[in-house]
């Protein structure tokens, strides 16, 4: 569990010095429809769709995954429950959860429901932040109602901590299998 933790943390501090450095993306790299469909079926062999929308499924949960390259964006999206059905005290703690467990994933309402989402610049979007960023989208559907944490990083200690990170890097394991 720490050698996890450490490489984790390894890969955060090596992207902040190359945010920092400023450094230029490899454009033969540049995210595209056809490198994220690779992708997508990587964690799910069975993932429907088409270029730009694919659904796949990670344990219980659907994960959608959604892009405009016109726009340069891509979405990976988990719906939790219908907007309903959240309790009202929970929507402070969902804007709790966005500012400091949510990490890079956040809680979001659209179309009458709460979704776990991770929201991303297409062209920047290495193979390994999409993985991370669906695991962490998976994580907080996962923990919703319970510790609200995309568990890449786990802040404070508890119960729950290892099953957080047992769901973040059983996506990633899947990831580097192929």
């Amino acid at each position: 569990m720490n050698k996890l933790l450490g490489m984790f943390l390894l890969l955060m501090v090596a992207s902040l010095l190359a945010i920092a450095d400023d450094e230029v993306p490899d454009t033969s790299s540049v995210m595209s429809n056809d490198r994220l469909a690779t992708l997508v079926h990587r964690l799910d062999e069975e993932a429907q769709g088409r270029p730009g929308f694919w659904l796949m499924q990670i344990d219980e949960y659907e994960v959608y995954v959604a892009t405009d390259e016109r726009a340069g964006r891509m979405r990976a999206m988990v719906p939790i429950l219908p907007s309903a059905e959240v309790e009202p005290n929970v929507l402070e703690r969902l804007m709790q959860a966005n500012f400091d467990s949510a990490l890079d994933a956040r809680y979001s309402f659209a179309k009458d429901t709460l979704w776990a989402v991770f929201i991303h610049p297409l062209r920047d979007l290495s193979d390994e932040l999409f993985f991370s960023g669906v695991a962490q989208t998976v994580n907080l559907a996962a923990t919703y109602g319970t510790t609200y944490s995309s568990g890449a990083l786990v802040f404070n200690g508890g119960d729950s901590a290892e099953q957080q990170r047992s769901y973040y890097q059983d996506i990633v394991d899947r990831a580097n299998a192929i």
